[in-house]
């Protein structure tokens, strides 16, 4: 029998009690800032992204420190820092004197598809300490906390060198596309460009309370737009109630394309995801705006490339404006220039594109399937090792 085994069979044979996580642990809000007020040093700022928005200079949680992301596509992101932070637009989780931080992340972390679930919001999402503060968690000996954290820490180091290297193949096969995609989509001979003002209109999108949703019109969310380059009818699965002249303003139709125009940070605004299908009433949120083509001239899946591009991107990041969130507006965009070759030409890019795409991308094949077969082997033993019996049961 194992240490762990052996530890529980010694202190804890009958069970372990549960806890409501606001019982167990400390539960802070995070601190508002805006980028003008901070002073650049090496303090992440942690906010609604994966990613630090930025750094500064000072810090308002020391130590050992759970965060989860409060809005944005990251909404409910759960990160473990065992060093000063500033915590922004998340919340932060420290262990009592009997339960240890880590331990915790590693329960919090067992949850997280629940955590994402709990999202709230039409537009950006957000998850509150209110959403998960009653959830109750396993709170066995100090010992055994301790040696789950062994385990899982020597586990979590093992899985991520084997994945680091299958990372780091696929990693290449995917800076292979991007460098051709950006190659295909650099034009040396005369093309013409033109200012996306100029054959697109643009449009804001829905702003309703939370009590028109869930019934209506198919509704294309700010996550919907931010992790699809291109949607198809089956991934639209929201609905709001709107009115006719809503639906008249804001339905979405094939070949518009739709941008992330607010977040935490310059690099998650300006995301675009060309709708492929026409779908009939959809009308989409007002934290992203749409672009609807002027002309005929341009093939949806040619535009779902040129807006993922690294000039794109690079354009976006530079020109989008920053207070208390990164935003990007219509007439920002409007200035960006296009090239728009014949459409034989953007045919011919958009299917050698796609394929290369899937060769990549495809998460039942190569690589890909082989992380997630390596991520879903160690989810499955931190869940194994975090399931207890209730004592009393």
């Amino acid at each position: 029998m194992s240490k762990i085994y052996e530890l529980i069979a010694q202190l804890c044979p009958d069970g372990v009690s549960f806890k409501r996580l606001n019982e167990i642990s400390e539960m802070k809000r995070g601190t508002s800032i805006t980028k003008k007020d901070i002073v650049e040093g090496d303090i992440p700022v942690i906010s609604g992204g994966r990613m630090p928005a930025y750094y500064c200079n000072s810090y308002n949680r020391d130590g050992e420190t759970i965060t989860v992301a409060g809005s944005g596509a990251g909404a409910g992101y759960v990160q473990y820092w065992n060093q000063p932070i500033f915590v922004c637009d998340a919340f932060s989780v420290k262990g009592k004197e009997y339960v240890i931080t880590k331990y915790l992340y590693y329960c919090l972390s067992n949850m997280q598809e629940y955590i994402y679930s709990t999202k709230k919001g039409g537009g950006v999402p957000h998850v509150h300490i209110s959403n998960i503060e009653n959830v109750m968690l396993p709170v066995p000996p100090l010992k055994v906390q301790r040696e789950i954290v062994h385990i899982l820490d020597s586990f979590t180091l093992l899985t991520a060198e084997l994945t680091a290297e299958l990372t780091a193949e696929l990693t290449v096969r995917k800076k292979q596309y991007q460098y051709y995609r950006n190659k295909m989509l650099t034009f040396e001979t005369k093309v013409t460009r033109k200012r996306l003002g100029e054959i697109f209109d643009f449009r804001n999108g829905l702003s309703k309370g939370k009590e028109f949703f869930g019934r209506g019109t198919p509704f294309i969310r700010y996550i919907d737009v931010y992790n699809h380059r291109a949607l198809r009818k089956e991934d639209i699965t929201a609905l709001v109630e709107c009115t006719s002249l809503e639906l008249k303003k804001l339905r979405v139709s094939r070949g518009d394309v739709l941008f992330t125009r607010t977040s935490e940070t310059a690099e998650d605004v300006g995301w675009s995801s060309v709708m492929l299908d026409d779908i009939g009433d959809c009308v989409f949120n007002g934290f992203t705006i749409k672009a609807t083509p002027k002309t005929d001239d341009l093939l949806p899946e040619y535009c779902a490339y040129c807006f993922a591009t690294d000039d794109f991107r690079n354009y976006v990041t530079t020109h989008c404006a920053f207070t208390t969130r990164a935003s990007l507006t219509g007439n920002t965009i409007a200035e960006y220039q296009m090239a728009i070759p014949s459409i034989d030409v953007q045919l011919r890019i958009a299917n050698v594109l796609s394929n290369f795409e899937a060769i990549c991308s495809d998460l039942n094949i190569g690589l890909p399937a082989e992380i997630e077969a390596r991520q879903k082997q160690y989810e499955y033993y931190r869940d194994k090792l975090l399931t207890f019996k209730e004592l009393g049961e």
